[in-house]
């Protein structure tokens, strides 16, 4: 990193990668606080893809969300998305930007001391509509892989049953 030289000060990034950025910092607090309406809404104009395929628009999205992460009695997958390492991308005149940033999640129950579950990285891209930055797509490639047993419901099923064939 360098220093700028006493003449010149250093300059704020543009507006745009703030917005972006809280972009990012918005879905995983969602995705934390198990609302999935919501994000459907922010990913309304998006596609979501990950190693379980690709889902398209709010409705398909929440869905998607609903079916596949445990909620438990406080309405959270008792989860906490940590994002990293975000780099962000953005032509202005094209209104267009991509980032790629790295996420870990954690995870915590009374009787689950709070470790990490799952690892990977996200690639997005957005668009800026009616002077609005939108997610367009987000790419989910997971890296590592702890106990998700208890964040995944196909995890859980998959554990139960290989449990009940050993009863």
């Amino acid at each position: 990193m360098s220093i700028p030289p006493p003449d010149r000060a250093p300059t704020d990034p543009p507006p745009s990668y703030g917005a972006i950025a809280n972009l990012i910092a918005t879905y995983a607090e969602l995705v934390d606080a198990g609302d999935f309406a919501r994000v459907g809404i922010l990913l309304a104009d998006a596609t979501f893809t990950s190693a379980a395929g690709s889902v398209s628009g709010r409705d398909a999205i929440e869905k998607m969300l609903r079916d596949s992460l445990i909620v438990y009695d406080d309405g959270t997958p008792r989860t906490k998305h940590i994002t990293t390492n975000v780099a962000i991308e953005v032509d202005e005149e094209a209104g267009t930007a991509i980032s790629r940033s790295y996420f870990t999640a954690l995870q915590a129950l009374p009787d689950l001391v709070l470790q990490p579950i799952v690892s990977g990285r996200y690639q997005d891209r957005f668009a800026r509509r009616d002077g609005q930055w939108r997610f367009v797509e987000r790419r989910v490639r997971t890296d590592l892989i702890g106990d998700v047993s208890r964040h995944l419901r196909h995890a859980a099923a998959e554990q139960s049953s290989s449990s009940d064939a050993h009863l």
